[in-house]
């Protein structure tokens, strides 16, 4: 009787399963230098104009007023994100990782209409590279996602699968490289502050962690195939490039 009224008192007072797991480190993580920019409780170290709240220990979007930014200190050169991120119907958002137009896409493929272009699509480096096929799960569900970055090489990673993998130096690359540039993006870019981009649509982040990966520590490219664009697709992106740059050339 008293081990039973003992396992009662702990399922009353323990909460759910999974309590602690949300916006803490693991021991392993600990060890491997990743610390947490989101403590779950508050915005400490984030800039917003009111448009950011907590739900439940959720960063979650309302309203309008741009980007949440992490003030506190800038990416290293050399680093390992990690964070989890779920969308509403049609919703679009995104991750902003290192100065000019270097950004994790945060979409919901089914819906919003630059799911439709691979190179836009969520995990996308947006109109850079493609992820090697759609890892996201429905909408309203968390996705897990990791960047990491070493010197020429970027990774992104969605729901556990490396879905991006190149070596931005590498010639086979250069037509990425280049359509970055003519939307106004530098790859050589370093030194920005981490930056949850506000689209006017519901999203929702949690367990941000960070991680500077040290010198000694080797990330290579392995080899890596983005997804293909239908040939429709590729006409409607020449379009968009040429009004985006057409626009930059007015006074």
């Amino acid at each position: 009787m008293r081990r039973l009224l003992t396992f009662a008192l702990f399922l009353l007072f323990a909460g759910p399963a999974n309590a602690g797991e949300t916006n803490s480190l693991t021991d392993q993580e600990q060890k491997k230098g990743f610390e947490l920019l989101f403590n779950g409780e508050d915005l400490t170290g984030w800039h917003h104009s009111g448009n950011w709240k907590l739900e439940d220990g959720v960063i979650a979007r309302e309203g309008k007023g741009g980007s949440l930014v992490y003030e506190k200190d800038k990416l290293p050169d050399d680093f390992e994100l990690k964070f989890e991120w779920k969308v509403g119907v049609g919703s679009n958002s995104g991750v902003y990782y290192r100065p000019t137009q270097y950004e994790y896409q945060i979409l919901d493929n089914s819906v919003h209409a630059d799911g439709k272009n691979p190179r836009t699509s969520a995990a996308s480096l947006y109109f850079c590279m493609a992820p090697a096929r759609d890892n996201t799960k429905p909408v309203g569900e968390w996705n897990q996602a990791r960047i990491v970055c070493k010197g020429t090489v970027i990774q992104h990673w969605l729901n556990g699968e490396k879905v991006i993998d190149f070596d931005y130096t590498d010639p086979k690359w250069k037509f990425n490289v280049d359509l970055l540039k003519r939307r106004g993006g530098d790859l050589t870019a370093r030194g920005a502050k981490l930056s949850l981009q506000d689209h006017g649509d519901p999203v929702w982040y949690r367990n941000i962690k960070l991680r500077e990966i040290p010198e000694e520590e080797t990330v290579k490219a392995d080899d890596f195939k983005p997804a293909e664009i239908p040939e429709d697709v590729l006409e409607n992106e020449r379009k968009k490039i040429e009004g985006i740059e057409s626009r930059r050339k007015k006074p």
